[in-house]
């Protein structure tokens, strides 16, 4: 047997990336992570955790408005972008020392430089260094998606809306997944003047008709206007700063900010894959089997960079499993039928399983039982929250 400088080397210090290694280096394997950016991946640094606390900074525009009916008297609120962006960015920070304590104190290395496959078992650094490993795994995640139409390059993704020097007056966000209804709803509540703006009719396909119906009718009750049919054409940038953002079967509209939430991209470009001889498909997703190994024996891949379902949690248990299969002698795979997801949007859904119309079309005839209600704190006439229970 040929001798390495580790038994597992993971590139990529996200969710899947770091639980894989992190369990690998507990079996008692020499672990070494490689992270250009910093530990804890997309969820960590600029995804689930710091828009989540967005979220919960936006509820409190309609609590405090509420609390009026419960009879607090309230002076005029104001809200204070700055101080809640560096809050979330401290809080990042944090978290990105946790989870490097968590790799260091189990035993693996943690390499800040870029790592590329030069070779069926070597790896080549930013530094130029070269190491070898037994096992290599790639978890190097997805970035936003990038439209590419004259002026696309003045939109921003949500990785740079937690950046925001202010709050824009006017935002069109472009998409209709989670993404784009998540910070349709924390600008909204922050002050902005929001428009989303869809290619196709329909908002969060995957989930049950009766949700996103219902959550639609709720966005526009609350003020959010949405463009359904509208593919971009051109955004210029105007003498002001601001942008004119023309699309197909509408009117040109002015906006201070253009996001995109149009999807996500595996990062697998400059990974030297072709060097290691690792397949990927149409998309850039690297190809895995139920093991999450590629086809190099030796080689393994988990998380966004896939193409599989794109959840942090699924990557967490994709990391596990192959941590269990390759160094604790329990060959392991992930069961994808019944994941549950949500949507931080205002309201809030969620879903697990099948949706009503993919129930129908696998079992043919079936019984649905529905509830609507409201709470009680929501009767008081004149709530804003009142209209976003269900």
């Amino acid at each position: 047997m040929p001798d390495f400088d580790y038994d597992l080397f993971t590139i990529g210090a996200g969710s899947g990336g770091v639980r894989a290694s992190r369990v690998a280096a507990a079996y008692g394997a020499k672990v070494a992570v490689a992270e250009e950016y910093r530990v804890g991946g997309t969820c960590v640094i600029r995804g689930c955790v710091p828009k989540k606390m967005l979220v919960y900074g936006a509820h409190f525009a309609e609590d405090l408005e509420d609390a009026k009916q419960f009879g607090w008297d309230i002076p005029q609120a104001r809200f204070d972008w700055i101080s809640l962006r560096d809050t979330v960015l401290k809080d990042v920070d944090r978290l990105n020392g946790i989870y490097t304590e968590t790799l260091e104190n189990h035993g693996a290395e943690i390499i800040h430089e870029r790592a590329t496959l030069t070779g069926p078992h070597e790896i080549t650094l930013g530094s130029g260094r070269t190491v070898t490993a037994r096992h290599i795994l790639i978890a190097t995640g997805a970035r936003p998606h990038l439209p590419e139409f004259p002026g696309s390059e003045h939109g921003i993704t949500s990785n740079e809306a937690f950046h925001l020097d202010a709050l824009p007056k006017r935002v069109a966000i472009a998409g209709a997944g989670y993404i784009a209804n998540e910070f349709a709803g924390i600008f909204h509540q922050f002050g902005s003047k929001v428009t989303v703006i869809n290619r196709s009719d329909q908002l969060l396909r995957g989930y049950d008709q009766a949700l996103r119906d219902r959550l639609l009718q709720i966005s526009i009750t609350k003020g959010i206007q949405f463009r359904f049919n509208a593919q971009f054409q051109r955004i210029a940038k105007n003498a002001d700063g601001s942008f004119t953002v023309e699309t197909t079967g509408h009117d040109p509209m002015d906006v201070d900010l253009v996001m995109f939430a149009t999807g996500r991209v595996p990062n697998s470009e400059g990974l030297g894959l072709d060097a290691a001889g690792v397949a990927i498909d149409e998309k850039g997703a690297i190809c895995v089997d139920e093991y999450s190994k590629t086809n190099v024996d030796h080689i393994y891949a988990v998380g966004d960079v896939t193409g599989r379902v794109q959840l942090t949690p699924v990557a967490i248990r994709e990391g596990q499993a192959v941590a269990d299969t390759v160094f604790g002698g329990k060959p392991t795979t992930v069961d994808y039928d019944c994941i549950a997801s949500a949507v931080f949007s205002h309201p809030p859904l969620a879903g697990v399983g099948m949706t009503e119309g993919e129930a129908r079309n696998k079992l043919g005839s079936i019984k649905v039982y529905e509830s609507d209600f409201r709470p009680m704190n929501m009767w008081f006439p004149g709530g804003t929250s009142a209209a976003s229970t269900k």
